[in-house]
């Protein structure tokens, strides 16, 4: 069996990922990778093709999985269930997207769309009601539900509007007397969205010192969405004005999609997929260096914690910052009132030292519900091999771990508007 020994040495990583995403408890992940290896060689001789070796393997490590669940060990991780269809009548009542999509089309395309979703008729019904023949009925609801589509969720370039400021306000950030509170915070990782059904948002990136806004972002969740296995919302992000400045990563224009997985402990990424040069790329948790180095966060791309506390691994005194470990790092570091314009904002700062990028530190003022009210990046002084002391000397500074850190710009989204 020295093949079945040289292809697991090789796929081992995803296949161990892959278990530990389904199972969070380490120890009980070791053992089921243990069962699922003597399974795969005992059935090596069953396998036709060697190149199918690491799908196989993640067949058998699907099924073992369900077995850890059947044997009693509790509900496996998910989501709160999301709506079969963008067309439900859930969604109808409840989504203003799925309302607004409606009043964007033609009363003949609304009208059979509400007979087969809202109505639930069968289509030989609809054919007796409208008094047309049922192939009719078939090919209007093809096109009535094709045009749906091209409507939602989101609006084609240039007719795309925005209530975000070309200047960001200016604000004021004062630390309070109180002690900081502990928040449920659920938004996506550097995107602000929550993944639930029927949120959206749009965020806007202000560059300093003059505070003018170089790009901003709409999101929407639009469904729901199984990676490997794995249920999570899915979620259309779109960049308007967007460049890739110093690699990170922007696309004018161009329409990500996201499946992020929010559980009662984590918010965590499963997939990314963008449009370039023509060419759809499709990136999952299972795809390496190749996926984490963007989107993955947490020790085994676990995700963000939910529940956000005081937990003492960052220290802060005005704006001296120490680490209790050279590892990315995250932690709420005190209690501000943050002030917007004519708005003021009880807030947490949550303070992440490099969990996005090594010589990366960000602020994240969040309100009692979780959500944010400012999120501030400051970069390293020698990040991407730039000299950001001279580039940027009128800014904001930290002093973090004997290192100092510029303020680079802000973000803002609708939310507090």
């Amino acid at each position: 069996m020295d093949d079945y020994a040289r292809l697991l040495a090789r796929h081992r990583t995803a296949i161990e990922r892959y278990i530990l995403y389904r199972i969070p408890n380490r120890a009980d992940a070791e053992d089921v990778y243990q069962e699922v290896s003597t399974a795969g060689f005992l059935k090596f001789s069953q396998l036709r093709s060697r190149e199918q070796f690491k799908p196989w393997m993640l067949a058998i490590a699907r099924s073992r999985c369900a077995d850890y669940f059947r044997r009693g060990n509790g509900p496996e991780l998910s989501i709160e269930e999301l709506p079969e269809s963008r067309l439900s009548l859930r969604g109808r009542t409840e989504f203003p997207l799925v309302e607004e999509t409606m009043d964007a089309l033609t009363d003949r395309d609304r009208e059979i769309l509400d007979l087969c979703f809202w109505q639930e008729l069968p289509q030989s019904d609809i054919a007796a009601r409208l008094g047309i023949p049922l192939g009719t009925v078939k090919s209007r609801l093809h096109t009535a539900k094709e045009r749906f589509r091209q409507h939602y969720p989101l609006r084609e370039k240039g007719t795309t509007m925005t209530k975000l400021p070309k200047k960001l306000p200016p604000y004021t950030i004062t630390p309070s007397e109180h002690p900081p509170f502990p928040v449920k915070w659920e938004e996506c990782m550097g995107w602000l969205i929550v993944p639930k059904p029927g949120q959206a948002l749009q965020w806007g990136m202000y560059d300093y010192p003059d505070r003018t806004r170089s790009e901003w972002t709409e999101c929407r969740v639009v469904g729901q969405a199984e990676v490997h296995g794995l249920r999570g919302a899915e979620i259309a992000a779109v960049q308007h004005d967007a460049q890739n400045s110093y690699g990170t990563g922007s696309l004018d224009g161009v329409e990500r999609r996201f499946v992020v997985q929010l559980t009662d402990t984590h918010c965590r990424y499963l997939a990314e997929s963008h449009m370039e040069d023509g060419v759809r790329k499709c990136f999952t948790f299972l795809d390496g260096e190749a996926f984490l180095d963007n989107w993955g966060f947490g020790p085994d791309n676990c995700g963000t914690l939910t529940d956000q506390r005081p937990r003492g691994t960052i220290r802060r005194t005005g704006d001296t910052v120490t680490t209790a470990t050279t590892k990315e790092t995250m932690d709420i570091v005190g209690r501000y009132s943050v002030t917007i314009g004519n708005k003021q904002y009880d807030t947490v700062c949550l303070m992440d030292v490099e969990s996005y990028e090594n010589a990366v530190a960000t602020e994240q003022y969040l309100d009692n519900d979780g959500r944010t009210i400012l999120w501030r990046r400051f970069n390293r002084h020698d990040w991407q091999d730039q000299n950001w002391l001279e580039r940027l000397p009128d800014n904001d500074r930290l002093t973090i771990n004997g290192e100092t850190y510029v303020h680079w710009y802000d973000c803002i989204t609708d939310y507090i508007l």
